[in-house]
Parts: structure tokens; sequence; C-alpha cells
């Protein structure tokens, strides 16, 4: 009987092993014009970096959807008829574009994925040293608008109205494929991972040995510290800022990350970071207060209790409202 025991032991404790048992593998990939770094924890390693084939193919999916680069994309089809008729797209692609507009209605339409259409008139390589005139500014905006993107339904079409006019996901395509990716792995039954597209972050789970994954937020003003450090589990990140390329001109600096509605460069944050449960929405939400600033950004993002937010202003103040 002693035997029998031990050997019910002994058989528990191999079961408990192999149901715990996780490995954790990360790739590096250019994906989307950005670097995608994929991290899972999965069973072993042969169904981890199977998974992470997986992972790369389901971005490159989307990329093939809604790629304003690519000439054979469906959004590349429906800018070449701009003016012209309406183009029928996938539902996907259409209820991404729903998604878009609805940014535009919330921000009145500080955010606008017809931006893509914007004339090229701001450099920021440093070449800058005077703001291009007013004029040109108001012309560089005469084909943006998110309300002449007409959509139908019905027929699952987008018709932009107007000749010149173009769409575009840089915005939010980056932060709806970490969606799209996070939820294809929970599928395959992956029990955790993290997608970080280029700082646009979708988490679920824990890493291996149990702790949450740990992100920190750069601090630009203080290179050798972060402005925090998040825990995550079930999350999304996204961080949208303009340390990294900026025109500094008579002493002020323009952020590339542009006005849809006037053709000015942002000014007065410097980063933008927003957390909760969806990296497209998180997205939407740290692009559309660069554009509004402190005080609409503010304004707009606590109707979203469920979204938190860290923003760095361009003197270096840090307003945060974090839950961890």
């Amino acid at each position: 009987m002693k035997i029998l025991r031990n050997f019910i032991t002994f058989s528990l404790l191999l079961l408990s092993v192999a149901v715990f048992a996780q490995v954790e593998r990360s790739r590096v990939v250019t994906l989307m014009g950005s670097k995608f770094e994929i991290t899972l924890v999965d069973k072993d390693s042969l169904s981890a970096e199977k998974n992470i084939d997986k992972s790369i193919a389901e971005i490159r999916r989307i990329e093939n959807l809604i790629s304003e680069w690519n000439p054979e994309t469906q959004i590349s089809e429906v800018n070449r008829n701009a003016g012209i008729k309406p183009v029928k797209v996938d539902a996907e692609v259409f209820a991404l574009t729903e998604q878009a507009i609805y940014f535009s209605k919330l921000t009145d339409g500080a955010f606008d994925i017809s931006i893509v259409a914007m004339d090229k008139i701001w450099k920021f390589d440093d070449s800058m040293n005077e703001l291009p005139s007013e004029e040109s500014i108001k012309n560089s905006v005469k084909n943006v608008g998110y309300q002449n993107i007409i959509l139908d339904k019905t027929n699952s079409t987008i018709f932009l109205k107007n000749k010149g006019m173009k769409i575009g996901f840089g915005s939010i395509g980056k932060g709806y494929a970490a969606d799209k990716t996070r939820e294809l792995m929970k599928s395959f039954g992956v029990k955790a991972g993290i997608i970080n597209a280029s700082g646009d972050i979708a988490s679920w789970g824990t890493q291996p040995d149990g702790k949450p994954w740990a992100i920190g937020i750069n601090n630009p003003f203080k290179d050798d510290k972060i402005a925090a450090v998040l825990y995550l589990k079930e999350n999304a990140v996204t961080t949208s800022g303009s340390y990294e390329k900026y025109a500094e001109i008579h002493g002020k600096r323009y952020s590339h990350i542009m006005n849809p509605k006037t053709g000015y460069p942002s000014t007065g944050l410097t980063s933008v970071t927003v957390v909760g449960p969806n990296a497209t929405m998180a997205n939407g939400f740290s692009t559309s207060i660069m554009v509004l600033g402190k005080k609409e950004g503010l304004k707009l993002i606590k109707k979203f209790p469920e979204y938190q937010y860290l923003l760095i202003t361009d003197s270096g103040k840090i307003i945060r409202n974090l839950k961890n």
C-alpha cells in the first residue's frame, strides 16, 4: 500500500510538471515597414516557433489588406478610384474604416485617415529653418476630410468623394495587427505572449515564472531614466511621440504628427502613452491626444475610464493616471 501511494504521488508530480512546463521564445522581424517583436510562452520550443510563424503570417495578411503603399491592396484600389467609383472591400477592411471614422467624429477631425493625402510641405530631417507659408499650409489639406469618405454597409463599399483623396492606416494599423495577432494566438491555445509593433503592444498571460510583463515608458527628457514601468497581463499599450522625429524652428518644436484640420504639426505634447484593453483604440487615443493637446486630450480620455494615460509635455512635465 505504501508503494502504491508513492507511485500515485510521483505520477501526480509528473503530471504537474507536464502541465506547467513552458518555454518563452522571441523573434524580431520587419513588417508593415516597422520592427515587430513577437514573444510567445508556449508548451515547447517547436510549438512556439511554429506559432511565431503563424503570427508573422497574420501580420502580413493584414498588411496585404490595408497598406496604401502596396498597389495590390484593397485600400490602394480605393485610393485609385477616388472621385470615380465606390470599391467593394472585405468586411474586415470596412469595419476598420468604420472604426477610424468613429475616432474622427469623436475628436472633431483631430484624427483622420485621409491625412495621407496631405501635401508634404513639412520636413523633419533638420533641413527646415523657416515655416511654410500660410497659403501653402492651407492648401496642403485640400484633399483631407473624413466627411468625404462614403461608406455603404449594405454593399461593403468605400468611396472617396473627391479626386486626389487617399486613406491610410499608419495611425492605427500596427495596433490593429497586434490585437488580431493576440486574438489568433489565444485561439490556438497559446497561454501568454506579447506582440510589440514598434511600441504598439498587445499582451496576455504572464511570463513563464508567473510574473507580469514589464514595459518601460521612455522619458525623452532624461535619457538615463524612464517615466514609468507598466506591469501587463491582458493589456494593450501604445505611445505616440515627437521626440524622435520633429522640426525645431525659431526655438519651437514641431511634431511630425500633423493636425489634419489645420495642416500644422501638433505642439504642446512630446509623448502620449495610453493603456487599455485594445491596442487599436489605444492607438487612436494616443494619436488624437497628440493633436488635441493637453487640455482637450485629457477631456477626451477621461470619458473612457477603462483607458489610462501618461502625457509628457514639451516642457517635460508628466501628467499620469496609471493604475500600476
